[in-house]
């Protein structure tokens, strides 16, 4: 039976698949009154790119039952009741010896089943499954501090892409779908978690030398709150941040949206939302499409921290945060 008020439910068709929406009326964006069914609806217009984001890799899901404005509940494990085409992969927390089966999105099917699951929201890893201990992408996460403005975080944009300019390497940035900003560069998976995190944080340090607008402190009861946090710790093992296009849990239903570096002066991250990224997207396309095919070795990054490390920089250990999840 279907919930009060929530509506009959509808079976969407995917290419080749069917996906079986219920409760297609439920108010999950209370701002402008967005449904379970836009939320479908948005995810089949983006499908490519929001596929391209998550191909192969394990992805946590972030389910809001009741819409976004209820429970929040981060899912790591597969929801039961997933059809026979949808894949997992396989992902082990050696700390309290458990494994985890996790969505593997092959296909834009997949995406809209974890729709109807109530999943708002998709984490990926920054590696696949044909490898989940070698990474593949390098995250640079711009996190501003309650007092920095988006214009600070423009500007420690514009450092970091001179930054990547000048070591060759091609960033693709997006909206992080809040206040911040994040750059994916895709690498070879050929070095486990420790040393892309380690690479990060040599670049990160470059950028704190140009831009003052920048605290690395590792508390973050210690930064300069007007400051922006490049935060290299996003590239250690099990951390995830929304991926590119994933909707945010926010009531007015923002997008992680990918923009050009030119944009980033101009645009503002409420500009990107479920009612206007399709459009957009339409017109542009996937301004990630090429994302595989800009393969940055980070070999000159590991040399700059071992640089660092002679001069006496260390990168802090995080605490074992490692479990199993739900």
């Amino acid at each position: 039976m279907a919930a009060r008020g929530a509506g009959e439910p509808v079976e969407l068709t995917i290419g080749d698949r069917v996906v079986r929406l219920s409760s297609p009326d439920r108010v999950y964006f209370p701002e402008r009154g967005e449904t379970k069914r836009d939320l479908a609806d948005y995810y089949t217009a983006i499908g490519d790119g929001v596929v391209r984001a998550l191909r192969d890799r394990p992805c946590m899901l972030h389910r809001f039952p009741t819409g976004v404005t209820g429970e929040k509940v981060h899912q790591k494990r597969l929801p039961r009741g997933a059809p026979d085409w949808v894949r997992t992969v396989r992902v082990t927390f050696p700390r309290y010896n458990r494994t985890a089966d996790e969505l593997c999105v092959a296909h834009p099917a997949d995406v809209v089943w974890a729709v109807q699951m109530s999943t708002v929201e998709f984490h990926p890893w920054n590696s696949r499954a044909a490898d989940v201990e070698s990474p593949d992408e390098w995250r640079i996460d711009l996190d501003p501090m309650p007092d920095a403005s988006w214009a600070d975080v423009r500007r420690v944009a514009g450092v970091v892409h001179e930054v990547l300019d000048e070591l060759g390497a091609t960033g693709f940035p997006k909206t992080s779908g809040g206040s911040g900003l994040h750059v994916y560069v895709r690498i070879p998976p050929d070095h486990g978690f420790a040393d892309v995190r380690r690479a990060a944080h040599a670049f990160a340090r470059e950028v704190e030398r140009r831009c003052d607008r920048v605290d690395l402190s590792w508390w973050r009861k210690d930064r300069d709150p007007s400051t922006v946090f490049v935060d290299y710790n996003q590239n250690a093992r099990d951390h995830t941040i929304a991926c590119a296009y994933s909707v945010r849990g926010t009531p007015d239903a923002r997008v992680s949206a990918p923009v050009s570096w030119d944009e980033i002066d101009d645009c503002e991250p409420r500009d990107f939302t479920i009612a206007t990224v399709p459009a957009r997207y339409a017109e542009l396309g996937d301004l990630h499409a090429g994302i595989d095919e800009a393969v940055f070795g980070i070999e000159p990054l590991l040399e700059w921290a071992d640089r660092d490390e002679r001069d006496g920089a260390e990168t802090p250990d995080l605490p074992d945060l490692d479990g199993g999840g739900r």
